[in-house]
């Protein structure tokens, strides 16, 4: 499905929308959201499985507006021996939807979970002599070195996230994914309501205590939840997304097509705010274990092929904000973003000199399994302009048209290509994915152990580690500018750009919150 198509299926779609139920309650939320919620886990990494764990787990630290991490769970912190030793108390009145309260060994056996698959995790347990829990209400980490961003890794509110549930849960092992939902956070999961693929619910968990001291700042603060349920209602046809918020009959569409945005602002009754204020970044993810893209030189050739512009027109048109020069580490204006290496993405696209190129690395014709995302328009439109540009490079491109719930679950395949592998696949990440080397799971160069694509090196880690044991953010954005420079010389990923999207809202809604669509402290005024 290109974008013309999605545009035209839209038109029609306004001019006669099916209806969906209209919301009767004031008590209850009907939202939009971007895609199925496919998969529940809080280990997969995908935005519409991230704002379900924002709603149904709680963490032990949450940012605030700043960009601080301030306790959540935590009631009390001590830090001793110069940093090697944290204990942190959880605060009173924590207790899961089943109603057993939340236990230290809950923490424990969480955090090993995460840790088993984040990057972030994954620094703080290398940094970790030993985890353990003194008492019901403590944990307590006794550390090889000082680790200054132990508060940061824990609150960090994006994929993937230090959810607390409970041990049996925990137990589960990451390559299992979870389908019961026993969090402590501000709503529960309603699991005998879902539909895969057309609906999920939420009810406010009447157990939860929220934080009785400061105010709400993001994911920081008392997170109070105003509505006794929440409906998320599936419908991929930007259209019928519309007309049903136009007609009252849902309160709030997560990602409104950018083509649909200019009508929307002619209608008092809906609101438009940019929520995910730190940017949308495309990128197009290589599989490393199989040709062609196990080749160096063949990824070098596709980075100096892309035009970030012409990605990003195809996902916003006029109709937003782009950064068309986005380097690794997010657009301008984050934390760690800087230009050192961008010329590999600012030449003059010779498209005959890198055709030749790539043959001269020894392409023999393989098999590129591109698996693109059709109920998604950023993600689909992304996906055709690199299907297109890699078709103009020589490459034999086969593009698997699929939902994005698919999209996610066979990008974990490791298998060959003729059995059900993959060789490239497109994607959003968010600016709080991208801002530094420690979460960062695209810089991964673990093998085996990295996301899904599983490069390979060790260069990568090692920079990554030095920026982590950096004394000071001079040292560190010093650091991620070399990071950036490798990045270009082994590519990982191709950055595609990044566009600002709005959110559209009904405009009795109030208390939106800017970061994350999140669900708590939103209410009717």
């Amino acid at each position: 499905m290109r974008r013309r198509d999605v545009l035209a299926g839209a038109a029609a779609s306004l001019i006669a929308a099916p209806s969906l139920v209209r919301a009767q309650a004031a008590t209850t939320l009907k939202f939009i959201p971007y895609a199925d919620l496919a998969l529940l886990d809080p280990l997969v990494s995908a935005f519409v499985t991230r704002n379900h764990v924002m709603m149904v787990f709680d963490t032990l630290y949450a940012l605030d507006a700043a960009g601080s991490p301030r306790p959540q769970m935590v009631g009390g912190e001590s830090v001793e021996d110069g940093g090697r030793r944290v204990r942190l108390t959880l605060r009173d009145g924590l207790k899961f939807h089943d109603g057993t309260p939340v236990l230290g060994r809950d923490v424990v056996a969480s955090l090993r979970r995460w840790a088993s698959t984040d990057s972030f995790g994954q620094a703080l347990m290398a940094a970790t002599d030993e985890l353990s829990t003194p008492s019901d209400t403590t944990v307590e980490l006794r550390l090889k070195r000082a680790f200054p961003l132990l508060p940061n890794a824990l609150a960090k509110p994006t994929n993937l996230m230090a959810a607390i549930m409970p041990e049996r849960l925990a137990a589960t092992p990451p390559t299992t994914r979870l389908t019961e939902m026993v969090g402590s956070g501000p709503f529960r999961f309603v699991a005998n309501e879902r539909v895969p693929g057309a609906r999920n619910v939420y009810r406010r968990f009447e157990g939860y205590v929220p934080r009785t001291d400061g105010a709400p700042s993001f994911c920081a603060g008392p997170r109070i939840a105003h509505f006794d349920r929440v409906e998320w209602l599936t419908n991929p046809d930007p259209g019928t997304q519309v007309a049903a918020l136009q007609a009252g009959e849902v309160d709030w569409v997560e990602q409104p097509l950018m083509d649909l945005v200019p009508s929307l602002r002619t209608n008092r009754a809906i609101k438009l705010q940019v929520v995910e204020d730190k940017g949308l970044i495309g990128v197009l993810r290589f599989n490393f274990l199989h040709p062609p893209f196990d080749n160096p030189a063949i990824r070098r050739a596709v980075l100096q092929a892309v035009n970030q512009t012409e990605f990003m027109q195809a996902v916003a048109g006029e109709n937003a904000a782009v950064d068309t020069r986005v380097g690794v580490f997010g657009p301008a204006g984050l934390p760690m973003a800087n230009d050192s290496g961008m010329e590999a993405l600012s030449g003059k696209h010779d498209v005959a000199k890198l055709k030749r190129d790539i043959a001269a690395a020894g392409y023999k014709g393989e098999r590129v399994v591109f698996l693109t995302a059709t109920d998604v328009p950023r993600i689909n439109a992304i996906c055709s302009v690199g299907v297109e540009m890699m078709r103009q490079l020589g490459l034999n491109v086969d593009e698997v048209s699929t939902d994005w719930g698919s999209v996610v679950q066979r990008s974990t395949s490791q298998q060959p290509i003729d059995k059900g592998g993959w060789s490239v696949f497109g994607s959003f990440w968010g600016g709080y994915d991208v801002m530094n080397p420690a979460g960062h799971l695209l810089l991964r160069g673990t093998g085996l152990k990295a996301w899904n694509g599983w490069p390979t090196d060790e260069r990568l880690e090692n920079q990554r580690q030095s920026w982590i044991d950096a004394a000071d953010q001079a040292e560190r954005l010093e650091i991620a500018r070399q990071i950036q420079v490798q990045a270009f010389e082994d590519v990982p990923f191709l950055p595609l750009g990044s566009y600002l999207q709005p959110t559209a809202y009904r405009a009795d809604l109030a208390g939106m919150h800017v970061g994350l669509p999140l669900f708590t402290n939103i209410r009717r005024s």
